[in-house]
């Protein structure tokens, strides 16, 4: 592959992968950008009201610079054109989980008026539940704000799933409280305290051990 720079021209000049890897990725935005595609294509539209506070400008910049560098595509959809990720772009989750997993303390103190969309947590519950498996496998819901995430946790561990059908088992809570519970600074019961559990409390135990 070509070598790449920023989209202001600049580049770290580094014989590096993580070097060479912040030239195609490491313009403000482009992360945020990656991380809204990961759950699946979206709409211009869609992609700037879930990014509040980045220029209508200044996003069409950061897409056309994601595209040059084969990390985003663009395809024809029922509604128009969808932004999707390339298969080499997918292959961003997993440094991401890991950057976010990283970051997980940072979000103990509180939400502090910053924006939130329960998509990110399709990202943001696998990441934190890494290393988390079950044999047999289970379900497990968490509805933050109206939006169903599902994790199905088998042996190979989490991964967030399109619902067919809703699980046996939703806790229904702030993002603050599953966030919490996630990263093990909340037990289940503190969890369902907060919120609402419907189903089998069990499933949780199995998920969440005592923090």
């Amino acid at each position: 592959m070509e070598k790449v720079k920023h989209s202001s021209g600049r580049s770290y000049g580094q014989f590096c992968g993580l070097a060479r890897a912040l030239d195609v990725v490491g313009d403000r935005w482009n992360l945020l950008i990656v991380r809204e595609l990961l759950p699946g294509p979206l709409r211009y539209n869609e992609l700037r009201a879930s990014l509040a506070g980045i220029a209508t400008n200044l996003l069409a910049e950061r897409l056309r610079s994601l595209e040059a560098t084969g990390i985003v595509e663009r395809r024809l959809g029922d509604v128009g054109v969808l932004y999707a990720l390339t298969p080499w772009g997918a292959g961003l989750r997993e440094p991401m989980e890991a950057l976010g997993r990283w970051g997980a303390p940072l979000l103990m103190t509180g939400r502090a008026g910053d924006s939130f969309q329960p998509r990110w947590l399709v990202l943001a519950l696998p990441a934190l539940l890494r290393g988390v498996t079950a044999t047999p496998s289970l379900e497990l819901g968490f509805e933050v704000e109206g939006f169903l995430i599902v994790l199905r946790i088998d042996e190979n561990g989490p991964r967030a799933v399109q619902p067919d059908r809703h699980p046996g088992t939703i806790l229904t809570a702030a993002p603050e409280i599953v966030i919490g519970l996630a990263a093990g600074a909340l037990t289940v019961d503190q969890a369902v305290s907060a919120g609402r559990l419907l189903g089998d409390p069990h499933i949780l135990r199995r998920v969440f051990p005592p923090v």
